[in-house]
């Protein structure tokens, strides 16, 4: 460093070109890395006392003097003197300059929230690889995972007291869809187990979707954490649109029901569920004629989108279908998925008004909690080999729905910087 005048810091730097401009670029990466090193180190100093007695909540807290400790930045390791203050002589210790700095462990806040975001995409090992290939940062595996848990147990901790803006839609929002589904990851020593996915959905009246509220959460017996988590999040939607229709949108399974009818006022079987059982009724109608098969099937389908009624139409036309003798000869597993269909028509024709629904602008397909299925716990916990423990998995299904929120990665970071980490700050009590 040339100098430092109030808080410019000047640092000059010297980079030995190579023959190869490979080596060139990593000579001119680690030299960025010692600067970035060493602006770090000073920036860390502003935030530190000067050894001067505290007042905490009435308690005095004196300093032990000034200890070293390594802190890991986005350029490398550093070590750093500070001013480690005590309560009267014992217990907790309490550090000033970590909680002024938003120090999260021994991660400066930069480094903590690029491997926060890394780890929500990615595999340790994964994560590990591109910090060296891209930053030159060597770090362990232990390391980005301790760290990526620290930052998730922030997230967590918060989740009721740190209430996240929405997005400024550009059309007023005329409808939220709220939809849940499960899907199976592997946990140690339990096998597969059910994971949850939830997602409040926001549409204008054009009924173009505008944003996507995603929640995730790691298997348990009975979903009650999950489900009352989403369900604070339901409340705090309806609260700032209390004119916007709430539409349940799910598949047939009957635990989705019981707790969408809760918290909505129209509900809505997805369409391709819907349409699906209508193969096994074609199959049973015309069993040897494709052609015939063929235009029933594609027929009814636009008939179920279409046409006022069709839900129940379809109905009363399978039980007709299920009673004749005919049909009584079919092979059994043609009589059965018949069976089904019937039984699947009589539980929820009456959330099949798919002609309304759509005059109304309201989404009739649940491809946007499916999806999230898959893009919140599959493409994560669900690779080659891949086997989870409960703490880890939750952990990281916490910012992986906080990264695939839009805006919300962003503003947590912004609720640290003003308000500090919680942990740190909970060392003076």
């Amino acid at each position: 460093m040339i100098r430092k005048e109030g808080k410019k810091l000047i640092i000059e730097i010297t980079v030995d070109l190579e023959d190869s401009m490979l080596d060139s670029e990593e000579a001119i990466q680690a030299v960025i890395n010692e600067a970035g090193n060493l602006a770090t180190e000073e920036a860390l100093k502003q935030f530190d006392t000067q050894g001067e007695a505290m007042e905490i909540d009435g308690k005095p807290w004196r300093s032990k003097g000034q200890e070293d400790k390594f802190y890991q930045t986005p350029y490398g390791e550093i070590q750093c003197a500070r001013h480690v203050y005590h309560h009267h002589g014992r217990g907790k210790t309490f550090c000033p300059l970590e909680q002024a700095a938003r120090i999260m462990g021994s991660s400066t806040p930069r480094f903590a929230k690029q491997v926060g975001i890394k780890m929500a995409g990615n595999s340790a090992l994964a994560v590990q690889q591109d910090l060296l290939e891209c930053q030159g940062r060597k770090v362990s595996t232990s390391f980005l995972q301790n760290l990526s848990r620290k930052v998730a147990d922030v997230a967590g901790q918060q989740e009721s007291q740190w209430h996240y803006d929405l997005p400024n839609f550009e059309q007023a929002t005329a409808s939220i869809a709220i939809g849940l589904d499960g899907t199976c990851m592997h946990l140690r020593k339990e096998g597969w187990r059910e994971a949850m996915a939830g997602t409040i959905s926001f549409y204008d009246a054009k009924g173009e979707r505008q944003h996507t509220i995603y929640l995730g959460a790691t298997p348990e017996y009975g979903k009650a954490d999950f489900l009352s988590r989403f369900t604070a999040e339901i409340e705090r939607v309806k609260t700032h649109f209390p004119n916007a229709k709430r539409i349940g949108l799910a598949d047939g399974a009957e635990s989705n029901w019981q707790f969408l009818t809760q918290h909505t006022e129209t509900s809505i079987l997805d369409f391709y569920h819907a349409s699906s059982y209508l193969g096994a009724v074609a199959n049973a109608k015309y069993p040897k004629d494709k052609s015939a098969h063929k235009a029933w099937l594609d027929d009814r389908c636009h008939r179920l989108k279409h046409s006022a009624g069709a839900a129940e139409a379809l109905y009363n036309e399978m039980l007709t279908l299920h009673a004749r003798k005919s049909t009584q000869k079919l092979p059994k597993h043609l009589r059965d998925k018949l069976g089904a269909a019937v039984t699947y028509y009589k539980n929820h024709r009456h959330q099949m008004d798919y002609l309304s629904y759509t005059e109304r602008s309201f989404p009739i397909g649940s491809g946007v909690t499916e999806a999230a299925c898959k893009t919140l716990i599959k493409q994560r916990f669900c690779l080659a080999g891949m086997r989870w423990k409960q703490p880890g998995a939750a952990g990281i299904l916490t910012l992986r729905a906080l990264v695939l929120t839009a805006h919300r990665w962003t503003q947590f970071w912004q609720k640290i910087n003003l308000f500090g980490v919680p942990s740190v700050a909970a060392a003076l009590n």
